[in-house]
């Protein structure tokens, strides 16, 4: 894959000598007398994954806004490659790439990211040459000349991406890239998403795909009540959280009736998924999982599998926020 011609690149600055590409100290946004963010630090090196994980509501939609200067902090700083996000120049190093798909649907994928390389403040002969760098990189060589309302949604976000690649950003920012496709495109997308990570971008992640989080990212951070805690690599956070132990997952026909289900919150789980699977995590032992497992089987459940598995992101979603974050 072609390297993205970066400002470290074209200076010839040393990887180890770049600066980082999103630093926030002390970051706090208030909505009326609402806060929002509280004291908020935050450092994403180059070709880092960060995922950005949270409830709805959590404040990650207004972080990102913060970053792009589209919400005015009531204080602290934001610095993008070690400008202060109040500079055009440092806001010029973040690509933002939406939910939604922020293309013109009866132009072709050419047409787009043509039109989008002017807007950004590009020639038309820089656009050019840019071109070949975004459709190597996001892998959309052979739907350059389709219509964008003809591709399916997993080949449009990655026209959004390659969109927000035209200017050389150091810092993208990727909100929710996977909704609304099916399980190929998303293993695609998060190839593009790795690639892009090691030509030396910094990605911003927002996802409620906490497998993706998982598969994707260096570091995952939990926003929760304006705060970003804890953050650290998936693997540490899931030792810290639950050390040596497992987690038993049963999985239902049927929802379980009012007294078995007051009875199953009694016993340490929680419910998932309409109240068709619960977990609850429990010691590697034998004679614990043996005596949980025979309990579960006199009970009048309609049980379709029982079975037990490493924790993952997830289940320490629903430690910290008592929330499905699959749902």
């Amino acid at each position: 894959m072609a390297r993205q011609p970066t400002e470290a690149t074209r200076t010839d600055r040393p990887p180890e000598a770049a600066p980082t590409a999103l630093e926030i100290a002390g970051l706090s946004v208030r909505y009326g007398s609402r806060g929002v963010i509280d004291g908020l630090d935050l450092a994403i090196g180059r070709s880092e994954i960060f995922g950005l994980l949270g409830p709805n509501g959590s404040g990650k939609t207004t972080l990102v806004r913060a970053i792009c200067k589209r919400v005015k902090p009531s204080a602290g700083r934001i610095r993008i490659s070690g400008e202060n996000n109040t500079k055009r120049s440092a806001l010029r190093r973040v690509g933002l790439v939406p939910q939604e798909i922020a293309l013109y649907p009866h132009l072709t994928v050419r047409e787009n990211l043509m039109t989008f390389g002017r807007l950004s403040g590009l020639s038309h002969r820089q656009t050019a040459k840019i071109l070949d760098f975004v459709v190597e990189a996001t892998r959309l060589t052979r739907h350059l000349d389709d219509a964008v309302h003809t591709l399916s949604g997993g080949w449009k976000r990655r026209a959004n991406i390659a969109a927000a690649l035209l200017h050389g950003p150091s810092l993208l920012i990727l909100d929710e890239p996977t909704v609304g496709v099916d399980i190929g495109a998303r293993n695609a997308l998060h190839t593009v998403i790795r690639n892009l990570g090691r030509s030396g971008l910094a990605v911003l992640l927002t996802t409620h795909d906490l497998d993706q989080a998982q598969a994707l990212c260096s570091r995952v951070g939990f926003l929760r009540d304006g705060k970003l805690s804890p953050v650290g690599r998936p693997a540490d956070l899931l030792k810290d959280a639950f050390d040596s132990k497992c987690e038993l997952l049963v999985d239902l026909y049927e929802p379980a009736r009012s007294k078995t289900r007051d009875m199953l919150k009694r016993l340490g789980f929680s419910s998932r998924h309409l109240g068709l699977e619960w977990s609850r995590m429990i010691d590697t032992s034998v004679d614990a999982q043996a005596g949980l497992t025979d309990a579960l089987h006199r009970t009048d459940l309609r049980i379709k599998e029982i079975r037990f598995r490493e924790p993952d992101l997830d289940s320490l979603f629903v430690k910290l926020t008592g929330e499905d974050g699959r749902s």
